[in-house]
């Protein structure tokens, strides 16, 4: 029998549910309504090449994600060889770049126009060509190394927690290193590493600001162009329950391929198994240090030399603006999404029953929605409201019948919480779950309860927790670019919107000092993910 204490949760888990629903439920509604003249030009000059485009990406970028991440993982987890012991962690810091800043600096780097092509030239003579950049294998190089550390994360983490047995067993048994990897490693560390291909495939479905660096169509940016070129947000909506079908199929694909994880009871290990020698030691340090140099050292690089010669005279009372702005979207996304998820981790542990715990799963579904896709749909149903609703409502009471909602503060902090609840709410949870249920109890009986309990006893516990939620939501609001582009009201420029305008005019250098605040700022939270890993 559920307790009337948990049903005062009900009303706040299915609210912060349905704020979620709200994306799905308006996606399906936009079909009613299908603009024939639009689609028939859609289909006639862009759809075809929108799929293959997209299919040919995710196809890429997954196979080298798989490629770079579990070589990585494997080198750094079970060999030694010289240079380990940091490589281990700073493969971890491509973490920090967003993708449509590596991607215009290897652009700039890389073009026709740029240092390294032009050196060629004045080195070994006019006839030196480079493969184009501004194809489809630079797009897919961009984003695998971007994307490649959430397949090494989770597959390096995997690889330790199998412990020395598995493998010196394999090793007794006759099989070499390699065949030990293929035949034991491998297919325990499967369902981490199917979890990681996941992410990088969702990030790359949803990417908008890689592929419209380097004028890949795919369909981002098909939505963007809809929305901008034809005026219809109608079918730009349509346009993005396509896209969210794509990436729904991701994760339906990815948990039926990965399987019920293994569990092991042997200890992690303390020390790698394999010691390289000679070349192999060499050539484990050159792959490592060659990842690491052109996913981090050498972008980090191009973007101070930027800086330096051009970026740095924009230091202005704009980019000053811009940087308010940001921060001023990281800290009241952070707050509202932080305090929604700490109230949903709370709803969860006080009424573990089966309603609430659905629509707290539903809450943190937003995660898997594209920012581009929660920029229309929530759009949208904003511009129905503020038609049928509040626009009559407004001419009733003899008031100027102007948006409300449409373009507003409010539409692009929602997108927010949809889109961050559950980077929010992991943190929260676990930190939550670490408060053992005798504290409050023992607080009860010692009459402090309601307010006090939560300031006194709760609020302390779970300041780490708080901490790092916070840290990682403000950080994804900095880097979010397509529901900013999308949805930010009238002169709410970011660093994010800067970086897209002056990479659409091919100004890389002006670029530059709004990219490199980012990839600073985003250094945070892969300095937290590098301390957590370090006590594994």
């Amino acid at each position: 029998m559920i307790h009337s204490v948990q049903r005062r949760w009900y009303p706040l888990s299915f609210a912060v549910a349905a704020l979620v629903l709200l994306p799905l439920s308006v996606l399906l509604l936009s079909w009613h309504e299908i603009d024939t003249t639009i689609w028939a030009h859609l289909w006639e000059t862009q759809l075809p090449r929108l799929l293959g485009n997209t299919l040919v990406l995710v196809l890429g970028v997954a196979a080298g994600v798989l490629l770079l991440g579990v070589s990585l993982a494997w080198l750094t987890s079970l060999c030694e060889f010289p240079g380990r012991r940091w490589l281990d962690w700073a493969l971890m810091l491509p973490f920090a770049i967003p993708a449509y800043v590596l991607a215009f600096v290897f652009i700039g780097l890389l073009d026709f126009a740029g240092p390294v092509q032009t050196a060629a030239r004045e080195w070994f003579g006019s006839g030196v060509r480079f493969p184009r950049v501004r194809s489809t294998g630079g797009v897919v190089l961009v984003l695998v190394l971007v994307f490649y550390p959430y397949v090494y994360l989770l597959a390096r983490s995997a690889f330790i927690a199998q412990g020395r047995g598995l493998m010196e067993a394999a090793r007794v048994l006759g099989r070499t290193p390699w065949q030990a990897f293929w035949h034991v490693a491998l297919p325990m560390a499967w369902p981490a590493i199917g979890a990681g291909l996941a992410l990088a495939m969702m990030e790359t479905l949803a990417d908008f600001g890689a592929v419209a660096v380097f004028n890949f169509d795919t369909f981002t940016t098909a939505i963007y162009k809809t929305w901008y070129g034809f005026f219809s947000l109608t079918s730009a909506t349509q346009l993005a329950s396509l896209l969210l079908l794509a990436v729904m199929l991701v994760l339906y694909g990815e948990r039926r391929a990965r399987g019920v994880p293994r569990a092991s009871a042997e200890r992690k290990r303390a020390a790698p198994l394999y010691r390289l020698h000679g070349w192999r030691a060499f050539a484990a340090s050159a792959w490592c240090g060659l990842v690491l140099l052109c996913a981090f050292v050498i972008p980090l690089i191009q973007l101070l030399v930027w800086i330096w010669q051009r970026g740095r005279f924009d230091l202005d009372s704009r980019y000053v603006g811009l940087i308010v702005h940001s921060l001023s979207l990281g800290a009241l996304a952070a707050l509202i999404t932080v305090s929604v998820a700490l109230l949903m981790a709370f709803a969860r542990r006080q009424a573990p029953v089966r309603p609430v715990k659905a629509a707290v799963g539903l809450a943190n579904l937003g995660y898997a929605l594209p920012g581009s896709v929660l920029a229309v749909s929530i759009m949208l149903a904003f511009s129905f409201i503020d038609r049928h609703l509040l626009g009559p409502a407004a001419e009733w009471l003899a008031i100027d019948p102007k948006p409300v909602l449409l373009g507003s503060l409010g539409a692009l902090l929602l997108a927010y919480l949809v889109r961050f609840m559950a980077v929010a709410f992991g943190p929260l949870e676990s930190s939550l779950a670490r408060i053992r249920p005798s504290l409050p109890q023992a607080s009860r009986s010692l009459g402090v309860g309601g307010p006090a309990l939560f300031m006194r006893i709760y609020l302390p516990l779970l300041v780490p927790g708080t901490l790092s939620a916070a840290l990682l939501v403000f950080v994804d609001v900095l880097k979010e670019m397509p529901a900013t582009l999308l949805m930010r009201p009238f002169g709410w420029d970011t660093l994010a919107v800067r970086v897209f305008e002056m990479t659409s005019e091919g100004a890389w250098a002006r670029a530059a000092l709004p990219a490199i605040t980012l990839v600073l700022v985003g250094l945070l939270p892969v300095i937290l993910l590098i301390r957590r890993s370090a006590r594994l």
